[in-house]
């Protein structure tokens, strides 16, 4: 399974903690103060433009085998569509709206707004794991687990699949609050850039998948 975007920015990074002082905020390009040269700014965007690519892949797989199991047999059953799941969507979109809010914070240097709102974006998406495991318990009340028929197995694999990378997003998000970021060779801006760039791409992903499972159970 490709790896979190923590990973990701992590190899880049890796080694040089504690190298040239950056201010939260600042350009992550030019020379730092001991001499030696600053990461450039696109080797973290190309870094997670390429981890994308990876889970596109990865979720294209799991969408074509979906499609063709469908169609194959008549052992394809429809189940209760989780009511939970409705919210959850709700809940992710918002997230993507107040880490927009939590970054334009950060370019105007209002650190304790922005830390407002990044930990509101974190809660959210906390909140929607959460949201996650509420709606597989409404299916196994059901009487539907992972291997009762091809649509629970699809359904189970697709939302824990996500679930997983949201996960990594959410460690991301922990990291970009949390780190000492005057002894970084990544400034705390381009961090929060990569990582709302992984969180749009999540939800944006999770609205494909809700659309596909609805539609295809």
């Amino acid at each position: 399974m490709p790896g979190t975007i923590t990973d990701e920015i992590e190899i880049i990074d890796a080694g040089h903690g504690g190298g040239t002082d950056v201010p939260a905020g600042g350009d992550d390009d030019g020379e730092g103060s001991g001499g030696s040269r600053e990461i450039p700014q696109r080797a973290y965007f190309t870094v997670i433009q390429l981890g994308l690519a990876g889970i596109i892949m990865f979720f294209m797989a799991l969408t074509s085998s979906f499609l063709v199991r469908r169609g194959l047999g008549n052992d394809w059953v429809d189940f209760n569509f989780p009511r939970v799941l409705w919210l959850n969507t709700l809940i992710l979109l918002a997230s993507s709206f107040s880490i927009q809010v939590a970054r334009r914070h950060l370019r105007e240097h209002e650190m304790a707004a922005f830390q407002r709102w990044w930990t509101l974006t974190t809660s959210l998406g906390i909140l929607f794991l959460g949201g996650q495991f509420i709606a597989w318990r409404q299916l196994a009340a059901q009487g539907v687990f992972l291997v009762t028929n091809p649509s629970s197995s699809f359904f189970y694999v697709l939302t824990a699949a996500h679930g997983l990378h949201l996960l990594g997003g959410i460690l991301a998000l922990f990291w970009v609050s949390h780190r000492n970021w005057r002894r970084s060779r990544i400034s705390q801006a381009t961090a929060a850039d990569v990582t709302s760039i992984y969180w749009h791409f999540m939800d944006g992903l999770w609205v494909f998948l809700f659309a596909l499972l609805y539609l295809g159970r």
